[in-house]
């Protein structure tokens, strides 16, 4: 700790984490915060002097002055200074710019890095700190030049080539090319045709224990390519007896998944919360850096998120351990710790995101967090507790039945034993397989009779587009980028418009495919998968301090350059990004409107301009139809005038305040509408918003199965809700009233 009337100074980046660090410091130290980075190269120019070994134009932030000073004052007053950024690279970088700006003497300057900020970390950091590590320090430098002199140069070539304002980089020129590429598989995707061939069962006695089995072939797996052999096999199968050949039971194991790290963070918080990379990396800062909690002061939750390591300390596997066997016994508990071996390439600076305290459960401090931070927090503590869990064990059956040398194969599978999926189980982006209802208890050589056969004719289905989660774990797999890279990555190919997030679907725009385009043409090297991951593993071999990062940087520039000067050379005619139609009339001409962009992002314009001039915002189609016209059903955005916050409301498509419209109706509603519909009208059903299970029911008011408002389940205003209370509360104390009025005196019959 700080001896006496010595004044010690600490820097982070963040108030919310200098307020935790201070609380946990204590009185000989004071805490400031620089607000992220204090110097950085400049906007208006390139900032780096190719030409002369990539010196580099560091300059103070805009804006950034009275932090900066502030800081200089703190310093030149404090004993020690620790620098305490981000325990990664770019963590250090900001501890290094800010020993050069604020010109911090070396023998009082010190780094310290927190996985997580709790008191014991922290006071053992403090305690045990080190010099800035340069290389850490350069391998973030390589890569900010390498970025600043991709974009940079390119850039300016896709405004001759295309138009202002596109970028380029090495991340997000690959990201695009990727769900450019998927696009070009949906695209040129032939469907195939097969079929499947289901067989209803059942057994002969005590003629008891239907159930469907399919088809599998002969002595191996067959595909059924054509109605042809599908009637072949059936016309066989008619005339002959189904026996049972083979009945198979045994206990399958499924062992829980890893604990996080940045990428399967992003993947699961995109498919179990709908969060986006940005904001779960956003969210995940704030429960680091520390949440206030109720008798606790602010307390940091979860331990440092940008990570790709599996590793977890053994105190925190201890401890989850006896809190596991405490909570849900000893055999939810495989006796020792799991141990999980990082991918191939990992750094693993850092542990696997966990929470700073097991014994900190979501529902202890629930009231303490936001919606957001609970249902991170939760995500985070809940795949960490499992990782250290039992197995869960399946029952699993597999009967198999023949007839006319054809076998048909049925399968149930039971959770026998939970074990870890009592607290959490994997999403997944692609339905989990279904299993049938549980079979009959049968026995080798058992006859069974033949209900019914059913033949189905399928056809292949093209590849799914990438969503926000299976581009970060493919960007992972190919070995591009870092997981400081994926969310900003993501969040500048959507603002650049290269792709559209279409439901959770990411889909490559025209201008996305023009550029990516371009750039396969005039830089294949940038685009390219392997040399991209190729230069990802040199910017490590920088940290580690195998690589100088000013030769890293001339033996890309090189080539690089002799590909910049030969587009320059070869710009031509300018590229005219074709329009991209929807399936949206004009409802003043018919024509179909065209995706155009604005200062507020994009919308629908009629192609007719200047003739027509029509524009409206970008609308997703629903199922069903509009009960009243039988127009299609739109999912439309307005603000509100009283607390100006954003809702959501469905409308038919000729919904229109024009007086000239050919139609108009004026449906809408907050309800959502569903696929199904009502199985007494045939109208479209609906259901409430929002998230959880809603029975979707009928808003025909002539249909006999028509659901009033009243019983709707919808949310009650406070105003409404209080004056029903009131009125409750009237009437109960009238009955108490009643209730303890003395009863008449009987009188006594004489």
């Amino acid at each position: 700790m700080a001896t006496a009337n010595k004044q010690n100074l600490v820097i982070v980046e963040s108030p919310a984490k200098a307020k935790t660090i201070t609380k946990y410091l204590g009185p000989g130290y004071e805490v400031k915060a620089s607000m992220g980075h204090v110097r950085d190269l400049p906007k208006s120019k390139i900032g780096v002097d190719v030409d002369h070994g990539f010196a580099v134009d560091y300059q103070p932030i805009a804006g950034k002055n009275d932090v900066i000073n502030d800081l200089k004052r703190s310093a030149k007053k404090s004993d020690k200074i620790f620098l305490a950024t981000d325990p990664d690279r770019e963590g250090e970088a900001i501890s290094w710019h800010l020993k050069e700006l604020l010109d911090l003497p070396d023998d009082k300057t010190y780094r310290v890095t927190f996985n997580e900020i709790t008191k014991k970390v922290v006071n053992e950091s403090i305690a045990a700190p080190r010099q800035i590590d340069m290389d850490l320090v350069d391998a973030q430098q390589a890569r900010r030049v390498l970025d600043r002199v991709v974009g940079y140069q390119i850039s300016p070539f896709l405004w001759k080539k295309i138009k202002r304002g596109l970028s380029a980089g090495r991340v997000q020129s690959v990201a695009t090319r990727l769900v450019c590429e998927r696009e070009e598989e949906i695209r040129a995707f032939q469907a195939q045709e097969y079929w499947s061939l289901d067989a209803d069962l059942e057994r002969v006695r005590p003629n008891i224990g239907r159930f469907t089995a399919q088809f599998y072939g002969k002595e191996k797996k067959e595909e059924l390519k054509s109605e042809a052999e599908v009637n072949a096999i059936m016309a066989a199968v008619k005339t002959a007896p189904f026996q049972v050949s083979n009945v198979k039971r045994q206990d399958k194991q499924r062992n829980p998944a890893p604990p996080f790290t940045t990428s399967t963070l992003q993947q699961e918080a995109s498919r179990k919360l709908g969060m986006s990379p940005r904001k779960t990396m956003a969210v995940a800062q704030q429960l680091y850096e520390g949440v206030d909690i109720t008798g606790e002061g602010t307390v940091g939750l979860i331990t440092y998120m940008r990570t790709d390591s599996l590793r977890l300390s053994d105190e925190a596997t201890a401890a989850a351990g006896r809190f596991i066997t405490a909570r849900y016994g000893r055999e939810y508990y495989p006796g020792k710790p799991r141990v999980y071996k990082a991918r191939e390439g990992a750094q693993d600076a850092h542990e696997a995101i966990r929470p700073s305290s097991v014994d900190l459960t979501p529902e202890d401090i629930k009231k303490d967090l936001t919606s957001e931070q609970y249902r991170l927090y939760k995500l985070i503590w809940s795949r960490f507790l499992a990782c250290q869990m039992s197995s869960a064990v399946y029952d699993s059956v597999t009967i198999e039945a023949v007839s006319a040398g054809y076998r048909f194969r049925a399968t149930h599978s039971a959770v026998k034993f939970a074990g870890y999926m009592a607290v959490y189980v994997e999403g997944k982006d692609e339905e989990d397989e279904e299993f049938q209802s549980p079979l009959p208890d049968l026995k080798e050589g058992e006859s069974l009779d033949l209900r019914d056969l059913k033949p189905q004719q399928h056809f292949t289905q093209p590849p799914a587009r990438y969503t926000e989660a299976s581009l970060i774990k493919a960007l992972e797999e190919k070995g591009i980028g870092r997981p400081s890279t994926y969310a900003p990555t993501i969040s500048t190919i959507e603002s650049r418009e290269y792709v559209v997030k279409e439901g959770k679907y990411l889909r490559s725009t025209p201008l996305g495919e023009t550029v990516n385009m371009v750039m396969k043409d005039k830089f294949p090297d940038i685009v390219d998968y392997t040399f991209t991951a190729q230069m990802e593993e040199k910017l490590d071999h920088v940290e580690q301090g195998e690589e100088n990062w000013k030769n890293l940087m001339k033996g890309f520039y090189g080539d690089f350059s002799k590909e910049l000067t030969a587009a320059e050379a070869d710009v031509g005619e300018r590229i005219k990004v074709p329009d991209e139609v929807s399936e949206e009339p004009c409802p003043l001409c018919g024509r179909k409107l065209v995706f155009k962009s604005g200062k507020f992002g994009r919308f629908l314009a009629c192609p007719g301009w200047p003739e027509c001039g029509h524009t409206q915002p970008i609308v997703e189609q629903m199922p069903g139809k509009c009960p009243k016209c039988g127009g299609r059903l739109l999912k439309r955005t307005g603000t509100s005038k009283k607390n100006g916050k954003p809702y959501t409301y469905y409308a038919c498509e000729f919904v229109t305040r024009r007086e000239d419209a050919p139609r108009q109706c004026d449906f809408m509603t907050f309800d959502v509408p569903v696929e199904q519909n009502c199985p007494t009208c045939g109208q479209t059903m609906f259901k409430l918003s929002g998230k959880g299970a809603r029975k979707p029911f009928c808003i025909n008011e002539s249909c006999p199965s028509f659901l009033p408002e009243d019983k709707r389940g919808y949310y009650k205003k406070k105003d409404e809700a209080a004056g029903e209370k009131k009125t409750a509360a009237k009437k109960t104390t009238a009955k108490k009233t009643a209730a303890k009025k003395p009863a008449a005196k009987k009188t006594a019959k004489k």
